[in-house]
């Protein structure tokens, strides 16, 4: 019943197709408006960036240094691009040469906190400049991950509140107002999560919740299927999802995103369904890693515990035209532990699941 069938992607894709020719939309080169901070180009498929892209904060300069350190790794794609990655570098440089400009939108209680960090930032890329100097790839990667990793604890300095109101007929169940961080040990190895509830609260709440329950700890992995899922999540017995022990109800999900450009979620229903065809979610599935709510075929708000891992397929899922994108809510990313991703199989199970960070941002449902 919790299925996503390649061959509705098949007929999915061809639906796709015949929209888009409709519309006068060449799929062979089109690429969705950027909003929300994302940049417009090529779809980001690190789920890191798009993390860092799809938080709440309205700072041109430390999107403009984000994207400019983000360039980097497509410059060393390419052969003889040394050039323009000093020129990445360079721009980085200007930018945090004038800190006011970054701080602006870091509020009083986080000023000398965001200065640390901007001054460690400035540090860094000096140094990267030197290492760009001896065309060491590893080097330049491992140190520009390491100012991005800043680049985030920047951004998320400057979140100041939860950016809009959840809808109050959801009240009764758990709520994410912030991120979180789920470890979870498999058979195989250890994932890192960022669930990510400034863009889906009711679903990164429902499974922060779950993991705080103890719920997924012993859970077998369901189905897995080489570049494409690992799902689980389905517990013991004849049940399909979680049945809340106070209510001795079913905890149905409603289909959750934002889309890009929009200020709050859109519930209960496809991008289809509402004839937004060519828009896309804050939170794609363009990343090998994404976490997302399964849900039974025929019912969008009938999701509850059984998760999936996306292990992103280009060929059959190309970023940018993903078809899964808003008919199936993402709410996190793996971080770390992607390769063990691709050890598990049907049968492995989870030891342990816990949340290491953001515990605090879990808001417990108003249950009458």
């Amino acid at each position: 019943m919790f299925k996503i069938l390649k061959s509705w992607l098949s007929k999915s894709l061809i639906a796709l197709l015949l929209i888009t020719l409709f519309l006068g939309i060449s799929t062979a080169g089109w690429t969705p408006s950027s909003s929300a901070g994302l940049p417009a180009g090529n779809a980001i498929t690190d789920g890191n960036a798009l993390l860092r892209y799809s938080l709440p904060i309205d700072n041109k300069p430390v999107r403009q240094l984000q994207a400019s350190l983000e360039d980097i790794t497509t410059q060393l794609r390419a052969n003889r691009r040394w050039g323009a990655i000093s020129k990445d570098l360079s721009k980085a440089s200007k930018i945090l040469d004038k800190p006011s400009q970054l701080l602006a939108s870091v509020p009083e209680e986080r000023q000398s906190e965001a200065e640390a960090v901007i001054a460690e930032l400035k540090s860094g890329v000096n140094a990267l400049q030197e290492v760009v100097k001896t065309k060491n790839k590893e080097q330049v990667r491992e140190q520009r991950a390491k100012l991005l990793s800043l680049v985030g604890k920047l951004e998320e300095s400057m979140v100041k509140e939860f950016p809009f109101e959840v809808p109050a007929k959801y009240s009764n169940l758990p709520q994410l107002k912030g991120r979180a961080t789920v470890e979870v040990k498999t058979n195989k190895g250890d994932l890192t999560i960022v669930v990510d509830g400034y863009n889906a609260p009711v679903t990164a709440g429902n499974f922060v919740d779950l993991v705080q329950r103890g719920f997924y700890n012993g859970l077998e992995f369901t189905r897995s299927e080489e570049s494409y899922v690992v799902q689980t999540g389905d517990p013991p017995g004849k049940d399909v999802g979680f049945i809340d022990p106070k209510t001795g109800q079913y905890r149905a999900i409603p289909l959750e995103f934002i889309v890009q450009g929009d200020k709050e979620p859109t519930y209960g229903f496809t991008l289809e369904e509402v004839g937004r065809y060519t828009d896309l979610p804050v939170l794609p599935f363009s990343a090998y890693g994404t976490v997302a709510l399964a849900r039974p075929e025929g019912d969008v708000n009938g999701g509850s515990s059984q998760v999936f891992f996306f292990l992103f397929e280009p060929e059959l899922t190309p970023a940018g035209r993903n078809l899964l994108d808003g008919r199936y809510a993402v709410f996190g990313y793996v971080t770390e532990g992607k390769d063990v991703l691709e050890k598990l199989k049907a049968g492995d199970k989870i030891e342990s699941a816990k949340v290491i960070q953001g515990a605090k941002n879990l808001v417990e449902p108003n249950v009458a």
